[in-house]
């Protein structure tokens, strides 16, 4: 049994170069965290030292993407041109460790049209299995109708998008994650609790804004175990009769939404996410180097998890497998 990790972060030392330009003493608490130096070198690390940490993990397939915020925080001009150096770049190491390393390609949401364009490249010609993006770019949330021309291609494609988080937009953070002082109120901000509910209330926003409707074949990814909404369908259930969709929101999860651990190995969530979504709607993900699973602990936490064999099997390849076959390269 396979396993892939779905959530495996990577950076380029030109992005990094490119984030300190435009942002010198870095604002973004998880863009700090990124220039750590204790994270720096393994996200940089596309080679040898990156398969032996999947060794010890026990994984054996990496899906890469770049790190929050990407390209993101960017202007457009800037975002655009670095899109195609990095996924060039991933492109290489992919060829260089086949069968170990896959790409999510890096797009430049700054400007949609040109990372819609990308998209394809990305996936007919360098071989990606679809996209990974941050909840908002340029202030805005990914369900306004400017970001769509990237669900329409990544529809056409059959490729997933994985929503991944970003820290909340200043004024949020500002008005409800600060006065604790460092480091305290940058966790609670993004990886201790702010950043899970923005990226759900981001695919909440996506589901009402009708995008699935207009793109009924898109299909998204979500992280750490559905990024707090999905423990919510029955108190969401009561926009239903508010909004103007062909079915009620719960279903948009279990037929066009992906959830993932993102990181956080526990059972208990296996459980409600199995029973919410059903294991056809479940795959893994580690968040390396952000989260280090060590001596074989992301493969014991499938194989020891409450599962019969057959869920077993979709969680730790079945589904990924399957949804990278329906891809369009053409």
């Amino acid at each position: 049994m396979r396993l892939y990790g779905l959530e495996e972060h990577f950076v380029t030392a030109e992005v990094t170069e490119a984030w300190k330009r435009h942002d010198p003493q870095p604002a973004e608490p998880m863009m700090k965290r990124a220039l750590a130096a204790g994270v720096l070198p393994a996200l940089l690390d596309v080679g040898e030292g990156r398969i032996a940490a999947m060794d010890d993990a026990g994984i054996d397939t990496a899906v890469l993407s770049l790190t929050t915020p990407g390209l993101q925080n960017l202007p457009a001009a800037e975002a655009v041109a670095l899109q195609v150096a990095v996924n060039d770049g991933l492109a290489e190491a992919i060829r260089r460790h086949p069968g170990r390393l896959q790409g999510f390609a890096t797009l430049a949401t700054p400007a949609p049209p040109a990372a819609a364009d990308e998209l394809r490249r990305a996936v007919t010609e360098l071989g990606f299995h679809g996209t990974l993006v941050n909840a908002h770019s340029g202030g805005r949330a990914l369900d306004a109708a400017g970001f769509w021309d990237i669900y329409e291609a990544a529809e056409d494609l059959r490729a997933p998008v994985y929503l991944h988080p970003r820290a909340p937009v200043p004024s949020v953070t500002d008005a409800y994650y600060r006065g604790f002082g460092e480091p305290v109120d940058s966790m609670l901000a993004t990886g201790a609790f702010g950043w899970h509910y923005d990226a759900g209330l981001t695919v909440l926003r996506m589901i009402i804004a009708g995008v699935f409707d207009r793109f009924p074949g898109l299909q998204v990814i979500l992280g750490h175990w559905g990024e707090v909404v999905l423990f919510y369908l029955d108190r969401v259930a009561a926009m239903d009769p508010l909004v103007t969709l062909r079915r009620p929101i719960a279903d948009y999860f279990r037929t066009n939404i992906f959830i993932t651990p993102g990181g956080i190995a526990s059972h208990k969530y296996l459980r409600w996410s199995r029973e919410t979504v059903g294991a056809e709607r479940i795959m893994y993900a580690s968040d390396y180097p952000f989260n280090r699973e060590r001596a074989g602990s992301a493969r014991a936490f499938v194989d020891s998890a409450p599962l019969g064999g057959a869920d077993r099997e979709l969680i730790a390849s079945g589904n990924w497998e399957k949804l990278v076959a329906g891809i369009r390269r053409d």
